[in-house]
Order: C-alpha cells, then structure tokens, then sequence
C-alpha cells in the first residue's frame, strides 16, 4: 500500500477493503492482487478497493493494529489543513456510504429479514396481526430501522475518525421524544401542533421525525468531525477534557437541528421520490434502468448507493421494490458463472468457480464477479440483459419486499404472501436467462 504514511483512511464494507491513499503511483496493485484470498483489486471514484469476500471483516481485524496507527496519522494531516483531492461529489458519497453501512448491514440485515417473514406469515394468516407474538416480533424486527441514527452515528464516527460517544450524544438529539412527539402530532394534524421550534428566538429547528432517516445523520457526523477537531485544535490543553467536547456537541447538534437534518430529511424524500416516479411512470422501464445498472454498480463498488433510497422507502412506504432488483441482478451474476462453471467443468479452475457460484447464491457476488466474469466479457453482457429483464418482470408485478434483507437464495421466504410466485419465477429466470445467454455467447466468442 506504500506504507503507513501513504494512507489516508481505511475501512471496510461487506466484501471490500477500501483505502484512500495520498498517491497512487505507490500503491503495487499486481503485488496485492497476487496475495493469497484476494479476489480483486483497483482504483475506483478515488479510492482503492481490494475485493476479500465475505472473510473480509477476518481481514480487517488482522490489520486492525495498523489501521490505529493510521489513524494518528490522518488526524495529523487533518490538522495540517490537508484538502481534499479533487475527487467528485459522487465518489465522496460512495466513500461515506460504503464505510457507513458496510459494518451495521449485518445488524439491519437480520432484523430485515424477521421482518420480511412477520410480513409473510401475516399475509398467509399463519399469525394474526393482532396477536402478541406480532406485537413481539415488530419489536425485535423494527428497533433497529427506528434507533437506525445511532447506528449510523457510531459507524459514521468510525469512518470519519471523531468520538463516537459525541456522535451518539448528537443521534440523541436528534432522537429525542419530544422532538418525535411534535413531529407525530404534527403529521396528525393534531390541536396545537407546531411545526418550528425556535432557540433563542433567532435560530428555526424544523419539527422532523428522525427516526429510521439516515442522511441527516450521516452528514450531521462529518459536519461534527471538522467541528470537534477545530475546536480542539484552538483548545488550551487545561480546558480540552470539558469545554471541547461541550462545544462540540453544542454546536454540532444545533447544526444538525436547523440545517443539516431538515435539509438531509427532504434530500433523502427527493431521492426516493425520483426512484417512486420512475416507478409511476413505468414499473418495467424503472426494472430494466436498475436491472441494467445494477451489475455494473456492484462491480464499481458503487452499489451503495442504493441503500439510502431503499431504507427511505422502508420508511416513508412501509415497502421497498428496489431491493428485489438487487435479488435479481445476483441471481443473475450466479446464473452466468454456473454457465462458466459447466464450460469449464473438467479445468483446474471448475472448483474454484464453482466455490464462487454457491457464494453468489448466498448474497455474496465479489467472488464470482471478480474471480470469474472479469475475465469473461461476454458472460457479464450475458449478466446485463438477464438482470434487467428479470427486474423489468418482478417490477410489471409490482414484486416488493417489506424489510432490508441480503440479497440471497435463502431470502426467499421473506416474500412470502402474494408476491412470492412472482418472486419465485423472477428469480427463475434471473438464473436461466443468464445462464443460457453465457453458454451462447461465451461458446461462440470461443469459436471464433
């Protein structure tokens, strides 16, 4: 990686290691690619991202002592007023969402999943809604979408490197029954209700509900980590232990109350809105664009970039339609290096394929991306249009999911209810589609 002092910032999300580094001439990419249990490695929007699979958060652990060393030193070259490389706005978000919500995905992704059977089991009638095993399982589904900011709060406190208590102190405020309350009675038109609080009658703090948002405090954590490291760096040592971090949450949380939550609450509802549109307008067009882009996105690491709408559609909906596209675009990555696999059944590589289908299935799709499509261009065409057909089917029947859940054959019971024979068959042809597709097209380019 060229070093310690070559590495601005580290972190991981469910398959990757991701770095961003001071220069990228010292970086030995052949050198990494050649170690043992990598799957891939290269630059992408600025950063630079080593494919490990599902053992890379092993990986991370492994380096973890390292990764404390680095810390000191970005936190040095923050204070030196280090700016930013001309990166993009967009490879900036992908950057903070990947190292945001690649730790917490296995904490939203279980109680997704519970969430997604209750679903089912209560349109099969298998439970009754009003039971109190429902009223349970709600609980134990729904508390970590409803505490989501703290969540994001402590992984977004990691991933800009501040203190994560601070962070979590901010999360409260924005948490704070009295602030959700007012929301509540607001939204319910209820005798009263106000829509603004104002802090010393000049400053406005919109009434939201913050609960299951995720951009306000995402945002309102990077604000917090450039203001608790101004007002540590101007602090005499004698007043750091108590007036920075007072200061700190005093502003930070005042900031995130009149500009960066409103603003991030409205900015997350346009995302969605756009993706609802697109939806209205044609639900097959709006599978064949997520179809079609979706491969390409996981491969470029910027597949993140979904997730926000998705959990913005959980919250405003009760439902998301974007994450059964995601289902089928694996499946689809799964189907094509099966193909490959029986091309190659008799070769040295067949179990090492093979190895990275069954990981497919199971979610995980770095492997089969980057240990056997890279290398066969025509296989991930063959990808493409299976994806986006299959997303353009699941979507013309309007095919939905009512909580977050991996992407995995075993995700499967979580459409339970009148959607799942439509699941069932999308997924179907997710596979066959594409496993065909590559057998023609993989076999004739051979040929030629």
């Amino acid at each position: 990686m060229g070093g310690g002092e070559n590495i601005v910032n580290a972190w991981h999300c469910m398959t990757r290691l991701r770095f961003e580094v001071e220069s990228e001439n010292n970086v030995d990419q052949d050198e990494i690619r050649k170690l043992p249990g990598v799957l891939g490695a290269q630059f992408q929007n600025g950063q630079f991202q080593i494919v490990i699979g599902p053992n890379v958060n092993h990986w991370h652990q492994k380096i973890q002592d390292r990764l404390d060393n680095i810390t000191s030193n970005t936190v040095e070259l923050d204070n030196n007023e280090r700016k930013l490389k001309s990166r993009g706005v967009v490879a900036l978000l992908m950057d903070t969402v990947s190292g945001v919500f690649g730790p917490i995905v296995p904490a939203i992704a279980g109680a997704g999943m519970i969430k997604g059977l209750l679903a089912g089991f209560i349109a099969l009638n298998i439970i009754s809604a009003k039971s109190e095993t429902v009223v349970i399982l709600d609980i134990i589904s729904s508390g970590v979408f409803y505490f989501l900011p703290f969540f994001l709060a402590i992984s977004a406190a990691k991933m800009f490197k501040t203190n994560e208590y601070i962070a979590a102190a901010v999360a409260a405020c924005l948490m704070y029954p009295t602030l959700i309350e007012a929301a509540k009675a607001l939204a319910g038109h209820q005798a009263g209700a106000t829509d603004i609080y104002w802090f010393a009658g000049l400053l406005p703090v919109s009434v939201m509900n913050y609960s299951a948002s995720v951009l306000p405090i995402i945002f309102s954590i990077l604000a917090m980590s450039y203001i608790h490291r101004f007002v540590d760096k101007y602090m005499p040592d004698v007043l750091k232990t108590v007036v920075t971090p007072t200061l700190t949450l005093f502003i930070s949380a005042l900031v995130a109350l009149t500009v960066i939550g409103p603003a991030g609450v409205w900015f997350g509802k346009g995302l969605a809105w756009c993706v609802q549109s697109l939806f209205t307008l044609s639900p097959v067009l709006a599978g064949l664009i997520v179809g079609t882009i979706r491969p390409l996105a996981v491969f470029t690491g910027m597949h993140h970039a979904m997730t926000p709408i998705a959990l913005q559609n959980f919250s405003d909906l009760g439902y998301d339609m974007l994450m059964p596209m995601m289902f089928m675009a694996n499946m689809s990555i799964t189907g094509s290096t099966l193909a490959i696999w029986f091309i190659k059944r008799h070769s040295a590589d067949s179990a090492i394929i093979l190895s990275a289908a069954i990981s497919g299935l199971l979610g995980i799709e770095e492997p089969a991306l980057f240990g056997v499509l890279a290398r066969e261009r025509k296989a991930f065409i063959a990808v493409t249009i299976a994806s986006a057909v299959a997303s353009a089917f699941i979507a013309f029947f309007g095919v939905r999911i009512y909580g977050y859940i991996l992407s995995s054959i075993f995700s499967l019971p979580a459409y339970i209810g009148p959607y799942f024979i439509y699941a069932l068959m999308g997924v179907s042809l997710s596979l066959g589609l594409s496993f065909f597709l590559t057998l023609l097209l993989v076999r004739k380019q051979r040929a030629n």
